[in-house]
């Protein structure tokens, strides 16, 4: 079974840049030229599959007084604002008989004014008529002075419509693996991605280790209440016994009386918020034709946070120890009831995760993998989920870390690239493995891509189920089951937003604090290499060459238990003095260190002296190349790339400082004398 993955369907057609000769009184009487952007280039995108009477504009600052007047006045009167006030702009909105126009972000007294300042109340939604001419409409409004970018409210749809396989209730294990469990939650055992012990139960060729490495970590943290991941996807069924006690809850929204209780420009939104319908949070909706909501959302919500040690169903990577510890779900629906989301609703979703406290996003969606061919062409065509984005990595929600991270599935197209948004340089782009420890037969790989996680591999098992993620269900669309497999990289996905959260909730209890970067970082680096698995053929949906994916799947196979290590402390290098010497950076770079792209070592002529360096380091086959003929400490800093690149793609750079310490001799505890 695919993974029903989630994709935008956009084309990118960018006009030209052309500039039109206007002049203004230089000092001297002489007439300067000054290039400004021609109309056409301020349509940033084109109207492949566009919602019909929908277009975004994002006015300049000018204009923005009026339009706020303008809507406050129809509110007052409890009216629709149709018209800006500036004469300029209505005789074109007269024109298209625009029939209502508001924020695209709605007012947040709590942020307005962090909203202002990155500028999202200058975004607005003008409805038309469904059969109106977008394009003739988006032609017309580029010409207003006040308009500096128009955004068609493109459509994204599913491009699978496979169903999860249910797991019957009292199905019997037939197990090799220990009795012995962490916890007590009876699915665990089928769980391989958690804990591999190469159990016949997974795969014939399921691997020892190839898992997340989450048994260690738990003994460390199972992830606490005050990090919130937001499940960018459809509903998730907060009623579900293994969730329900793990969702984020709005406690100062009344439910169901009607009223934004907390004015945050959402009305009843207890367990979040459905952007695609403005109505409740809906995850069982299906037509006569069994079309409708799928379980996605509670599938890879499950897997971020399901209820840890509570003796029934499965685990989630951060789902606590059974003592209510567990992270919170915030459920952010982009897609109900069958139907995809637009741009519109994806930023909308963005924005309240931002403003409602979460530090995480966890979005198992993407533009197909040959949608964009650079991170250039992403941004410009996506001038409005960039934003957004932007605007949600900027906010601090959790005292561990200064902003948000992203996390976005690589996509299901066995594509030599990642699809986007998970593509552009600031998002985490994943991609998928199966209980082997080797790529899955349908993920994407290659630039853009940033590290792997268990996603299943049907072909590979002997039932065609159990080499899938097993994870929560709604009932009401699995057959009556609570539990259920899927595939994907849409549930590798939640794999490294669950990590992510553990290893926020670590540096919380551990009292740790750290720059966005400097956290994602710590999350490439936390990995297994893959590439000595990477070599001979794999049979799955047919031939697979592992050659071509060596240095292709991000840095790695993520290890939860490496990033809590990291989280632990400073990492330092012990170097003997004299000769040369080749430190491994395995350690601290994680398994994949060689699969890194390095592109510097720094060291500063002090701390050179410091140590008697004449040669400055670098970095030699994974390695860094160092001679000290002083002992004493210094300070050394790598720098290199997670993921692969090409002219148009970059991956996501990482920076470590490394203290180095020279001796004659090194003691037995690591060099500490």
């Amino acid at each position: 079974m695919a993974d029903r993955k989630l994709l935008f369907i956009a084309a990118l057609l960018l006009a030209s840049c052309t500039s039109d000769p206007m002049t203004e009184e230089a000092g001297g009487g002489v007439e300067v030229p000054v290039e400004v952007p021609a109309a056409s280039q301020k349509i940033v995108n084109t109207s492949v599959n566009a919602q019909a009477g929908s277009l975004l504009v994002y006015f300049d600052d000018a204009a923005v007084s009026s339009l706020e007047q303008a809507v406050a006045t129809a509110a007052a009167t409890r009216s629709i604002a149709t018209r800006s006030g500036i004469t300029s702009v209505d005789d074109i909105l007269s024109d298209l008989n625009v029939i209502s126009m508001q924020r695209l972000f709605p007012d947040d007294i709590r942020h307005e004014e962090r909203m202002r300042a990155a500028g999202l109340h200058k975004w607005y939604e003008l409805s038309f008529d469904a059969d109106a001419d977008l394009n003739a409409a988006a032609e017309k409004l580029s010409a207003i002075a006040e308009v500096e970018n128009i955004q068609f409210n493109t459509q994204f749809e599913k491009t699978w419509n496979h169903k999860a396989t249910p797991l019957r209730a009292g199905e019997p294990i037939v197990s090799t693996r220990s009795s012995v469990l962490p916890f007590n939650d009876p699915e665990l055992q089928r769980q391989w991605h958690y804990i591999n012990r190469g159990d016949l139960i997974a795969a014939p060729t399921a691997r020892v280790g190839g898992d997340i490495n989450v048994e260690p970590a738990w003994k460390l943290t199972g992830g606490i209440p005050e990090v919130v991941v937001a499940i960018v996807d459809e509903g998730v069924k907060y009623t579900h016994p293994d969730l329900a006690p793990n969702m984020w809850v709005n406690t100062k929204e009344i439910p169901g009386n009607g009223i934004d209780d907390d004015q945050n420009g959402y009305i009843d939104d207890v367990y979040g918020c459905n952007f695609v319908t403005n109505g409740s949070i809906s995850w069982d909706v299906v037509d006569d034709e069994g079309e409708g909501d799928s379980g996605h959302g509670t599938h890879t919500a499950g897997t971020v946070a399901a209820v840890n040690n509570n003796g029934l169903g499965v685990c989630g990577v951060a789902g606590g120890t059974g003592n209510n510890d567990g992270v919170r779900l915030m459920s952010c629906q982009a897609l109900s009831e069958g139907r995809g989301g637009t741009t519109a609703v994806l930023a909308k979703a963005f924005i309240y995760a931002a403003n409602n406290g979460a530090s995480i996003i966890q979005c198992s969606m993407g533009i197909k993998g040959g949608g964009f061919d650079s991170d250039d062409d992403w941004i410009a065509s996506s001038k409005a989920e960039h934003d957004a984005l932007a605007y949600f990595m900027s906010t601090s929600n959790c005292d561990a870390i200064d902003g948000g991270i992203v996390v976005f599935s690589a996509g299901n197209d066995a594509l030599a690239r990642s699809g986007y948004p998970g593509g552009f340089r600031d998002y985490i782009s994943v991609t998928a493995l199966g209980p082997d420890y080797l790529p899955a037969y349908y993920t994407n790989y290659g630039p853009g891509c940033n590290i792997a996680a268990p996603g299943g591999d049907i072909p590979i098992s002997t039932d065609k189920t159990s080499s899938q993620v097993l994870s929560t269900m709604p009932a009401e669309v699995n057959d009556g089951e609570d539990y259920g497999f899927m595939q994907g990289t849409s549930m590798a996905c939640p794999h490294v937003s669950g990590i992510a959260a553990l290893g926020l909730s670590y540096a919380l209890q551990k009292g740790k604090h750290y720059t966005r970067s400097e956290f994602v970082g710590m999350i490439l680096t936390s990995v297994n290499d893959l590439n000595d698995l990477l070599d001979g053929t794999k049979e799955s949906n047919g031939t697979m060459y592992l050659e071509n994916y060596r240095k292709q799947m991000g840095t790695g196979a993520i290890d939860a238990y490496q990033l809590l290590m990291q989280i632990e402390g400073t990492p330092c290098l012990a170097v003997k003095i004299g000769s040369k010497q080749l430190v491994p950076l395995t350690k601290y770079f994680g398994g994949g260190a060689s699969a890194l792209t390095y592109t510097s070592v720094t060291m500063t002529p002090e701390d050179m002296a410091k140590l008697g360096i004449t040669e400055a380091p670098r970095m030699v086959y994974g390695k860094l190349q160092i001679q000290c003929t002083k002992p004493g400490t210094a300070k050394v800093t790598v720098q290199a790339v997670g993921g692969n690149s090409n002219a148009g793609m970059s991956g996501i750079e990482i920076t470590k400082e490394f203290a180095v310490i020279a001796r004659s001799g090194q003691s037995g505890n690591g060099g500490w004398l």
